[in-house]
């Protein structure tokens, strides 16, 4: 997974010509990092994913996608994770696994993604902020999201929209608990 993120946004910088160094400024990463997330060895997080591909002038999905497809695309309920994300180390990176509902779907405004959440304590150092906005449905379980100073519980049938810039971070309220959410992303180009 981590391996096809950073594959993805190398084959990316370099067919767009962008040296390292250019894409790391731009992206207000350091080269190192960028280094470590195309060589597979680090998950970014999503605002991270964002800021790269803002500096490769591509979208998102672009990133997190397969083989893209102009019409109407249909997404297979035994979809594997598009990718698994915590903004911690390698180690422990995944309380997040998004599945992602329209990866072939190209030109989208919109990513849609149903995301399997595990518990992780949420510090303010963890907590992703990045323009745009979300939005969460609680398909299954009970999941916890920490947005600004406050802690929303949303359980199986709740749903909430907030503007992604705010620092935020989905979690479950208890270790051992698991939660299914549907989440629908919206980053401004």
């Amino acid at each position: 997974m981590a391996e096809h993120i950073g594959q993805k946004i190398k084959q990316l910088r370099e067919a767009s010509q962008i040296t390292p160094d250019t894409a790391a400024e731009a992206a207000h990463l350091p080269v190192s990092q960028l280094e470590l997330i195309e060589s597979g060895d680090l998950v970014p997080s999503i605002s991270t994913l964002i800021k790269i591909a803002r500096a490769l002038g591509v979208r998102l999905g672009t990133i997190l996608d397969g083989e893209e497809h102009p019409g109407p695309v249909v997404s297979s309920g035994n979809a594997i994770p598009t990718v698994s994300i915590s903004s911690e180390n390698a180690a422990a990176r995944t309380h997040l696994d998004f599945f992602s509902l329209a990866k072939d779907k190209t030109d989208r405004n919109m990513e849609p993604y149903m995301v399997n959440v595990a518990y992780r304590k949420c510090s303010d150092d963890q907590r992703s902020s990045h323009e745009g906005e979300e939005f969460l449905y609680v398909v299954d379980g009970t999941a916890e999201l920490r947005y600004g100073n406050q802690t929303y519980t949303l359980r199986t049938g709740d749903s909430i929209y907030y503007d992604s810039i705010v620092p935020h971070c989905l979690s479950t309220a208890a270790e051992g608990e698991t939660a299914r959410v549907l989440a629908v992303t919206y980053t401004p180009c």
